[in-house]
C-alpha cells in the first residue's frame, strides 16, 4: 500500500475526536455490518483515518485502497449516500466492479462535508454477507453521525488556527478575537441540532448499549457547547468591555451554589467536596454568573487538585461583603506564575490532566470584575491552592 504520511494530519485529527470510536461502534450495531470506517477521500487517494474491523478486512488507520476501486470515488463526485443490503440481488450493484472485487454484499457510505462545502471523505460500513435494516432510517442516522464528525473537524481546525494565531505578532490580536466571536456564534446552531438529534435518538432507543453510546455522543456535544460558551464569553470580555452581568437582588444564592456543587460532584464521582454555604443576606448580583463563577473555580480545582484530598468550598457573608473561596490540595503553583493564572489561554504545566482552553479562570475574574469585586489566589504546600472572591453585597 502507498505511504499515507501525507495524510497524517487528517488521521491525527480524526483520532483526537473522542466520539469517533463510539460512532463506528454505533454504525456497526445499527447496520449489523462488521466493518466501519472514517475515510479521507481526495481526487487521487482513499485513506482510512479510523477503523472498527470485525471481519479482518485488513485496513488500519493510515491504510489505503486504490481510489478507483472504491465507491467512495463516485460519492465524492455526486455527494450522495450509497446504500445496498444485498449486492448479488441488486439490479445495479450486482454488476458493480467494487462489489465484485471486495466480495461485498452489504454497504453503506455517507459523505462527510465540511461547513465550507469541502468534501472530507466518508463514514462507511461494509460486510461480505447481506444485511437487514431499514435503509431510510439508517441513512438519516448515519447522516447525523457524519454531520457530527464534520462539526468536530471544523472545531478542531478552528482551535488549531486560533492557537497558531496566538503565536503571531501582537497586532493580530484584535482580528483573532473577532474570529473567535464569529466562530463561537456560527458553531452553536449545528451543535444544537446535533444535541437535539442525539436526545431524540436516545429517547427512541430501547437497547441499553445503544442508549449508552448515544448518551456518550450527547455528552461530547455538551462539552463542546461548554467550550464554545467559554469562547463567546472570552470574545465578549475582550471586544465588549467585559463579560456582561445582569444585577438583581437574590435571596437564593445558597441554593445556586449548592446546585453547582452537586452537579460537579455528580459528574466527578471520585471527587469529595466539603462545603460551608451560609449566606445570611440578600445579595445584589447576577445569579447565573455567580453559579458560573463557582463552577469555573471548582472545575479548575477538580482538574488540577490532588484526587485523594477533598476540595473545600466556603460561601458566606461578612459585614457588607460576600466571600466565596475554593481550596484544593495538589502541586504548589510557583509565585511567579500566580499573576498569569487569570490571563486567557493559560493552563498549569504541572497538572497533566488539564482540559479545555485555559479560559475558566479568565472568565471567573471577568465575572468578579463585573460585580465590582476582587479575585485573589494563594498557593503553598501547607494550605494548598486557594481562590478567594470578595464582592459587595449591595
Amino acid at each position: 500500500m502507498p505511504n499515507a504520511c501525507d495524510f497524517s494530519r487528517d488521521i491525527n485529527t480524526i483520532a483526537n475526536i473522542d466520539a469517533v470510536p463510539l460512532i463506528l461502534k454505533m454504525v456497526k450495531h445499527i447496520t449489523g455490518m462488521r466493518f466501519a470506517a472514517v475515510a479521507r477521500v481526495t481526487d487521487t487517494r482513499w485513506v482510512a483515518c479510523a477503523v472498527d474491523d470485525s471481519i479482518n478486512f485488513g485496513l488500519k488507520p493510515g491504510g489505503e485502497l486504490v481510489l478507483q476501486t472504491t465507491i467512495c470515488h463516485e460519492i465524492r463526485q455526486h455527494r450522495q449516500p450509497v446504500i445496498f443490503t444485498h449486492a448479488s440481488e441488486h439490479p445495479f450493484y450486482s454488476r458493480h466492479p467494487t462489489a465484485k472485487k471486495y466480495a461485498l454484499e452489504s454497504y453503506v457510505s455517507i459523505p462527510i462535508i465540511r461547513s465550507n462545502e469541502d468534501f472530507f471523505g466518508t463514514l462507511c460500513a461494509i460486510d461480505v454477507v447481506p444485511a437487514l435494516f431499514d435503509e431510510i432510517s439508517v441513512s438519516q442516522t448515519l447522516a447525523l453521525f457524519a454531520q457530527l464528525i464534520a462539526v468536530q473537524l471544523d472545531v478542531q481546525d478552528a482551535f488549531m488556527s486560533k492557537e497558531m494565531a496566538l503565536l503571531n505578532a501582537i497586532e493580530t490580536g484584535s482580528l483573532r478575537e473577532q474570529f473567535i466571536a464569529v466562530l463561537g456564534h456560527d458553531l452553536r446552531s449545528p451543535l444544537s441540532a446535533i444535541r437535539m438529534s442525539a436526545d431524540l435518538l436516545e429517547a427512541k432507543l430501547t437497547d441499553h448499549r445503544e442508549r449508552t453510546l448515544t448518551s456518550a455522543i450527547r455528552k461530547s456535544s455538551q462539552r463542546m457547547s461548554a467550550l464554545i460558551e467559554d469562547v463567546l464569553d472570552f470574545s465578549r470580555g475582550k471586544l465588549g468591555g467585559g463579560i456582561p452581568v445582569k444585577l438583581a437582588l437574590h435571596d437564593d444564592l445558597d441554593s445556586i451554589f449548592i446546585a453547582v456543587i452537586n452537579e460537579i460532584t455528580a459528574s466527578h464521582p471520585g471527587i469529595v467536596i466539603n462545603q460551608i454555604v451560609s449566606i445570611s443576606s440578600r445579595v445584589f448580583c447576577d445569579g447565573s454568573r455567580m453559579g458560573q463563577l463557582l463552577s469555573n473555580l471548582l472545575g479548575n480545582a477538580v482538574t488540577h487538585g490532588a484526587r485523594d484530598h477533598p476540595i473545600q468550598v466556603m460561601a458566606m457573608t461578612e459585614e457588607d461583603h460576600l466571600i466565596l473561596s475554593v481550596t484544593n490540595q495538589g502541586p504548589c503553583i510557583p509565585e511567579s506564575l500566580l499573576p498569569l493564572l487569570f490571563e486567557p489561554f493559560t493552563r498549569s504545566s504541572e497538572a497533566g490532566r488539564g482540559e479545555g482552553l485555559g479560559l475558566g479562570l479568565y472568565i471567573a475574574s471577568e465575572i468578579v470584575k463585573g460585580h465590582r469585586g476582587t479575585l485573589s489566589v494563594t498557593s503553598t504546600p501547607e494550605t494548598g491552592t486557594c481562590f478567594v472572591a470578595r464582592f459587595p453585597i449591595s
